[in-house]
């Protein structure tokens, strides 16, 4: 890899695989919320949210988001909640643009990133990366590997991870109780983990609910989920850290239904291990492990990662 390309990283996730590679000096642009690795900090911000989220409720957010999305009778044809700072990209100067497809509330639309890269001078390789499975998150880190000339690195992480996924998966072979788990991925309204979530819960040896792999989070009803009769209910609320997730689950669960939940009740940091598809998603896995099946994974100390709350 030249040790002058300059990557502008428009994906939380991206950042953190580029970081993972060794080329966290090479980052000359990133996204408002990159957040990991701490080292980060400094490198020039490309885009910006529209609404200041930092206080709202899951309701609040999800009435914003609706509101920028819905034109007419179609879903996501709005403007967007983000906004891509066309100064800012010029000045960073990019040789490589890392974006997405997947999900216009998750990240700066490609339309968007399209119409800003018409502005520059046409130099730029872009890469954007659709992830709905763990092995298709892994893929991605490969890809960027051979984008940037650190397949060796790229590899080694991949192999990794994989190590990783077949411990639990060796240690949970034989086991005769599955509990039934349900992913939330957002809490008013209900929305069920999607993509690669359902997968993450069946590696950690629990029976997925509702959910289903390789399809995108949808909407579910106070109906359907008690119907499912989940053992587990895991909070990964996206965007929200552990902290943020336990304050919004103490104002709702005065709702009659949580009363109505026979399961018990985990909260974990959503944003840090589920929601972006990069190199944690594999710790998520682990994390999963050790609430799902704490007679075999021992549980961490560490409580800014995950914590039970009923």
């Amino acid at each position: 890899m030249s040790s002058t390309l300059r990557i502008c990283s428009l994906l939380p996730s991206t950042t953190e695989i580029v970081c993972a590679l060794g080329l966290s000096d090479n980052l000359v642009g990133i996204t408002h919320e990159c957040d990991y690795p701490p080292d980060i900090d400094g490198i020039t911000v490309v885009t910006k949210s529209l609404f200041d989220h930092s206080t709202s409720s899951s309701y609040e957010i999800n009435l914003h988001i609706t509101e920028s999305f819905f034109e007419g009778n179609e879903v996501h044809s709005g403007s967007g909640i983000y906004a891509l700072d066309n100064e800012a990209l010029k000045s960073a100067n990019p040789d490589l643009i890392l974006t997405q497809e997947l999900c216009k509330v998750c990240a700066v639309s490609y339309d968007l990133v399209e119409k800003s890269i018409k502005e520059l001078n046409g130099l730029q390789t872009v890469l954007s990366f659709e992830p709905s499975t763990v092995e298709e998150i892994l893929e991605t880190i490969i890809g960027i590997g051979e984008k940037t000339d650190t397949e060796y690195e790229a590899n080694a992480i991949v192999a990794d991870s994989f190590r990783r996924i077949n411990i639990i998966k060796e240690k949970i072979n034989n086991i005769d109780n599955s509990p039934i788990v349900l992913g939330l991925e957002w809490l008013d309204p209900f929305f069920i983990g999607g993509h690669w979530v359902p997968e993450m819960i069946e590696i950690a040896g629990g029976i997925n609910a509702l959910g289903k792999i390789k399809t995108p989070s949808i909407v579910v009803s106070e109906t359907e989920i008690l119907d499912a009769q989940p053992n587990i209910i895991v909070l990964m609320v996206c965007g929200f850290d552990l902290e943020k997730t336990i304050n919004e689950f103490s104002i709702l669960q005065k709702n009659e239904f949580w009363q109505k939940c026979t399961g018990q009740i985990y909260a974990v940091d959503g944003s840090a291990y589920f929601s972006r598809p990069g190199p944690r998603i594999i710790e998520g896995i682990e994390i999963l492990s050790e609430i799902i099946h704490p007679e075999i994974f021992p549980r961490r100390k560490n409580t800014s990662v995950w914590k039970r709350i009923r």
